[in-house]
């Protein structure tokens, strides 16, 4: 049985509420545990990540939030830098499913966030699941 952290970046909680749940139903599902820890926004996910990761009490991790394109340029840093971060962290090692939405409007969002819809929750936990039996498979 593994650990997995799901870090959720909490500015949609209706969102966020049914990612975490779709994450930790497929976590669950395969028989690993989940906790969850929530952080301010997108940006900071992957330096919770790291932090947590120096613990060596997870064994994987789930990115969970949810970014919608505003009239500023905002979105495209926090969109680019979250995935960009997440990405380093992945290429060091961590076994991270990266369930961070980016999209054009909330009616987007509940689709892709819905678990008996698109499930992207579940989809990034299975990822993080994947990679974790990866990495054990290569000896890591």
């Amino acid at each position: 049985m593994a650990n997995f952290l799901i870090v959720e970046a909490r500015f949609y909680a209706h969102l966020n509420d049914m990612l975490v749940a779709g994450a930790k139903a497929a976590i669950e599902s395969a028989g690993h545990q989940a906790e969850v820890v929530t952080v301010p926004g997108a940006l900071e996910i992957p330096a919770v990540i790291a932090l947590a990761a120096e613990t060596g009490r997870y064994d994987g991790f789930v990115a969970i939030g949810v970014v919608i394109r505003g009239e500023t340029y905002h979105f495209e840093i926090v969109s680019n830098e979250s995935a960009r971060g997440i990405m380093a962290l992945t290429l060091d090692g961590l076994a991270i499913g990266n369930g961070i939405l980016t999209v054009e409007d909330e009616a987007q969002a509940l689709v892709r966030a819905d678990p008996a819809q698109k499930d992207k929750g579940g989809e990034a936990a299975k990822a993080a699941i994947a990679l974790l039996d990866l990495r054990q498979r290569f000896g890591r």
